[in-house]
């Protein structure tokens, strides 16, 4: 009898174990605990950066549904959409059957996270606020969806990328720079976006960074005003991009042949494109310094 009891004990002992280990708990990018009762199979994303993070996770094959322009890798542009950031397909998602919905704070409208959390799914927010959170993005959301083995050594070469970059722009000259999302309003990122993190590993000073709003619409007036030595746009339809600024040519950035431009998909995703992204910068930013001297 004994000894029965005693398999029984170490019978319940195990099952309690592996049940204690099937539940997954990590923090997402507002702090808040997410946890699994199983790791993640079917996964809502809702945005391209969130797409991109859950494929270099290796989740690539269990995300169900995904917003427009998820567009990277080629797989992407397979997964059924559910709709934009202004407007989602509520029906269409709840016939998914998520486990697990990836939203983006800053993307997102909180009428539509409010609409999903009422689903009572579990919600991941995703917002990497420094280069560094990318690659941390990647190790947590393969740890929501039982991929370590892919999301490890995924989030290691990226650490490693970017150290490599941080050692190669360290105590470069700065150049400040002025950062252009889009010309029609004239919008920029202030200090607290991803985007300046990227400036700052290469050695340049974006001059709207002391601005509240992460991502506020300045005047031609106030560009001129602060005098950029170089000024950086993406590529984007139905826009005049950095060459708007060709007329003003007692400007820094003109008289210095500083007008770039950049992959705004590389740049202005928070995935782990952007470590590509912020070595394109860098290199462009190493230019403007090599101009000052043709300058001179």
């Amino acid at each position: 009898m004994m000894k029965k009891m005693a398999i029984y004990l170490i019978c319940m002992a195990a099952l309690a174990a592996s049940t204690a280990q099937a539940a997954i708990t990590v923090r997402d990018d507002d702090g808040n605990l997410v946890t699994l009762q199983q790791p993640a199979k079917r996964i809502i994303s809702m945005a391209p950066h969130v797409t991109e993070l859950l494929f270099a996770a290796g989740g690539g094959e269990h995300i169900v549904g995904a917003v427009s322009y998820s567009d990277f890798p080629e797989a992407a542009k397979r997964i059924p959409q559910i709709g934009d950031n202004r407007q989602i397909d509520m029906e269409r998602i709840i016939a998914m059957q998520p486990d697990l919905i990836v939203v983006w704070r800053h993307g997102n409208s909180a009428r539509q996270i409010d609409m999903l959390r009422a689903l009572g799914i579990p919600m991941f927010h995703s917002e990497p606020k420094k280069l560094d959170d990318i690659a941390d993005s990647v190790l947590r959301l393969g740890q929501l969806m039982n991929t370590e083995k892919i999301a490890r050594p995924a989030a290691a070469a990226l650490s490693g990328k970017l150290a490599e970059l941080r050692q190669r722009y360290a105590n470069r000259p700065p150049v400040r720079l002025f950062y252009q999302v889009w010309d029609k309003p004239l919008y920029t990122l202030n200090g607290a976006h991803i985007v300046s993190d990227a400036i700052r590993l290469c050695g340049g000073e974006n001059v709207f960074a002391k601005l509240t709003t992460t991502a506020p619409v300045v005047s031609i007036e106030g560009v001129l005003q602060a005098d950029p030595e170089a000024i950086f746009g993406t590529v984007e339809r139905d826009s005049g991009g950095v060459n708007i600024w060709r007329p003003y040519t007692t400007m820094k950035a003109v008289r210095n042949n500083n007008l770039f431009t950049l992959d705004g998909n590389l740049l202005n995703r928070s995935g782990p494109r952007m470590i590509a992204g912020t070595s394109a910068l860098c290199e462009k930013i190493e230019l403007a310094r090599q101009h000052r001297k043709a300058a001179r």
